[in-house]
């Protein structure tokens, strides 16, 4: 079984979070921006719209295969009690102090622009990851401490003989079909707060975590054969782009997903499973990042948008400054001042620590 600190998985998370966050920007250059709550710019840039639906099949299931390995590692030296009370102050504290405190704050800048009544009613809004993380674990804590337990048993031993095989990670993908099968979404990349959301999550908060738990032979096969996966997935997503995007059914998008997945995976496992300075400070900022980067987004745009400038310069000049005051905000705020820091999931320090 894994229990060394994997590197990797810390740069893909963050590498996730700066894609969600590109994402999103982009988003405010869509026509159908307004109808999903976002401000909308009145030059829009819809081409950039098929770069990011080729990460938009995965980035989000992506990041909850991230959560459910970041499960695993934090049981290692916990049990039950200190688990539930670990995760319960790094996802359930920020996801209630950003409804009441985060939240408001876009929702309001957002009012403000198009001169609307102020007023807030409490939403997860992008948030919603959070909750779906509470109840992932809330559901399936007694069944990972029982594999915790058995770390050589039957169950684990099938799968690493399963995991030897090339065609052993592709066996995630009959439970992500079925998943969509049933549930019969009429957006595969509509996540947040549907039934769909919930279910595709679990199943890869669920594999996540049995992709570390089995250990390193499903490692040493996503190292051989990512490639290939992400040939099948690339050659997927632009077929489903450009040409055949109205036929392509949910199915081969949950086919597609799983296979940028598993390619994902395995070349970060070759190229980025070492530590670095940038990556301690980028993965203890990215969760406060991705908590505030919404409220950033829409200060930024609500001011980058009354520019007389190019679309695209509007897009880049966006991006850097969101990134930015989002790290400002982070350097100089959230990471000094003690009472704040576990509100954002870090842990406490006194403030001469943290400085």
């Amino acid at each position: 079984m894994e229990t060394a600190r994997r590197h990797d998985i810390d740069w893909l998370r963050v590498i996730a979070i700066g894609l969600l966050l590109i994402y999103h920007i982009a988003i405010v250059f869509q026509p159908w921006a307004l109808f999903i709550g976002f401000i909308r710019s009145d030059e829009l840039l819809e081409g950039l719209w098929k770069p990011m639906s080729l990460i938009n099949v995965w980035r989000i299931p992506f990041l909850f295969f991230v959560s459910g390995m970041g499960v695993y590692f934090a049981m290692q030296k916990r049990n039950i009690k200190q688990l539930l009370l670990d995760r319960s102050k790094r996802i359930l504290v920020p996801y209630l102090f950003g409804i009441v405190a985060i939240v408001p704050l876009h929702f309001l800048l957002f009012q403000n622009y198009y001169n609307q009544p102020l007023h807030y009613f409490a939403h997860p809004a992008h948030l919603w990851f959070l909750g779906n993380i509470v109840i992932y674990i809330s559901i399936l804590f007694p069944f990972f401490f029982q594999l915790i337990k058995k770390p050589e048993g039957k169950f684990r031993r099938s799968l690493e003989k399963m995991m030897r095989n090339p065609l052993g990670p592709l066996a995630i993908l009959p439970f992500f079909i079925l998943e969509v099968l049933l549930v019969q979404p009429d957006v595969f990349a509509l996540y947040a707060q549907t039934l769909h959301g919930y279910a595709i999550g679990f199943l890869a908060f669920f594999f996540g975590f049995l992709m570390v738990y089995v250990g390193k032979s499903f490692w040493q096969v996503l190292l051989k054969w990512h490639g290939l996966y992400l040939a099948l997935a690339l050659g997927m997503g632009l077929l489903r782009i450009s040409i055949l995007e109205a036929h392509f059914t949910n199915a081969l998008m949950a086919v597609e997903s799983n296979l940028w997945i598993l390619g994902i995976f395995g070349l970060g496992y070759k190229y980025l499973n070492r530590p670095s300075k940038s990556l301690s400070y980028l993965s203890e900022s990215a969760y406060p990042i991705y908590i505030i980067h919404m409220f950033v987004l829409y200060a930024v745009a609500s001011w980058v948008l009354k520019l007389s400038l190019d679309p695209h310069l509007k897009f880049a000049l966006s991006v850097l400054l969101t990134l930015a005051g989002c790290l400002l905000i982070f350097e100089l705020i959230i990471k000094r001042i003690p009472l704040l820091r576990p509100l954002f999931g870090m842990k406490y320090q006194r403030a001469q620590k943290a400085k």
